[in-house]
């Protein structure tokens, strides 16, 4: 039975690829009509700590690791998750209702693939969510990906609903490119009904510009995308990165670090130094392969599927603050009918992400589906995540 549709301030805590930190948006959700209205009334960033991030990286690029790690880890990002969390609500003086925590994605494997005499897709999120709902003193809604794939879904992109709520027009053709660790995407055709929306990852988004950038330079990420503006792009090693299946294959798909983490980073490397020795020149390559891979994306999957002559092309995630990138993107992107801004008019870039888990979580305690299949590739639409109560 479904639940009536009531009001909600909802907090939704998001860590991504990047595992930079945690992003935590506050946002009063209601019904409206046949939808929702959504408010974003906060939003606080939280870096990782240094110890914390490199126990993260270390478990993401593991190829093999002691169970008594993961679960020191899972409970340790808990207690990350629930400080951000109190310290948001202390901040703002705002005390949700609900809370939507995604957790750190450690590994996802959105396709099938034999293990252990049977063929399996998977996922893992670690954050032990009753720490927050403790800390908290609010149910949090957890685990959002697994119910989605056991409907035949990759459990990825999540973010499309929000992008179909605050973003769907019904004149204008729109893409949402959302640039954290990982890229992806959402087309949402002009008029569109929810079912009729298209979104998927398209590929690195800021993780090999970001290892470089720290392997090279010291820093954690490109800040404005200084150092890719001083360097040139190595022509060979993107034709030759750009060779790689995934970004060949049609959506429904789904990438992580799985593909495109420290194995890769450190392939990526070696083949630029083969052309140059300049240091620049491999964050340059790197930024190229991001704004050039979400070009051949949006040309081969986004513009068939709008038959749109114009697209509004609106980014977020921090590789809307890289400007370097920005203007690869619109160099890239002209001729397709693209003008790209970011989502701040609307959402403030780092928010968005957040404020979807928080939508997400508002579904769920109402009982009514968070994937969108047209986006993931399920089979039907399913109510997504776990409830932990206080």
């Amino acid at each position: 039975m479904k639940a009536s549709l009531t009001p909600l301030t909802v907090a939704g805590i998001m860590s991504g690829t990047s595992a930079d930190g945690i992003d935590v948006a506050l946002v009063r959700i209601a019904p409206r009509g046949h939808g929702v209205r959504l408010e974003l009334l906060a939003h606080r960033a939280f870096p990782f700590a240094r110890p914390l991030r490199t126990a993260i990286l270390a478990a993401m690029d593991a190829r093999a690791i002691a169970a008594a790690e993961l679960a020191r880890l899972n409970w340790r990002l808990g207690i990350a998750y629930a400080e951000a969390a109190r310290a948001s609500m202390d901040g703002t003086g705002l005390k949700p209702d609900l809370i939507g925590c995604h957790g750190q994605t450690i590994y996802h494997q959105g396709t099938s693939a034999p293990y252990a005499g049977r063929s399996l897709a998977c996922t893992w999120q670690l954050g032990e969510p009753a720490l927050i709902a403790a800390a908290c003193g609010v149910p949090v809604v957890s685990n959002f990906r697994p119910a989605d794939m056991a409907a035949g879904g990759q459990g990825a992109p999540l973010v499309p609903l929000l992008d179909f709520v605050l973003f769907a027009h019904p004149k204008r053709a729109r893409v949402l490119q959302n640039i954290g660790g990982i890229g992806n995407l959402t087309a949402i055709p002009a008029g569109a009904a929810q079912e009729e929306i298209l979104a998927f990852d398209t590929g690195p988004g800021n993780m090999i510009v970001d290892a470089l950038s720290q392997q090279l330079f010291g820093k954690p990420f490109d800040r404005n995308g200084a150092i890719a503006a001083r360097g040139k792009i190595l022509e060979p090693v993107l034709r030759a990165a750009l060779r790689e299946h995934f970004f060949r294959q049609p959506p429904p798909k789904s990438a992580g670090r799985e593909q495109f983490g420290a194995a890769y980073a450190g392939r990526f490397l070696a083949a630029c130094r083969r052309h140059s020795r300049l240091r620049e020149d491999a964050v340059a390559t790197a930024t190229a392969l991001t704004a050039e891979s979400i070009h051949r994306a949006v040309e081969a999957w986004v513009v068939p599927r709008t038959g749109a002559a114009a697209i509004d092309f609106i980014v977020s995630g921090g590789g809307a603050r890289n400007r370097t990138m920005l203007a690869m993107l619109r160099q890239r992107l002209e001729s397709l009918g693209c003008a790209v801004t970011t989502s701040d008019v609307t959402i403030p870039v780092e928010a968005k992400e957040a404020a979807a888990l928080a939508l997400l979580a508002w579904q769920t305690w109402h009982h009514r589906p968070g994937n969108v299949p047209s986006a993931t590739g399920a089979k039907r639409p399913a109510i997504l995540g776990q409830v932990t109560y206080v």
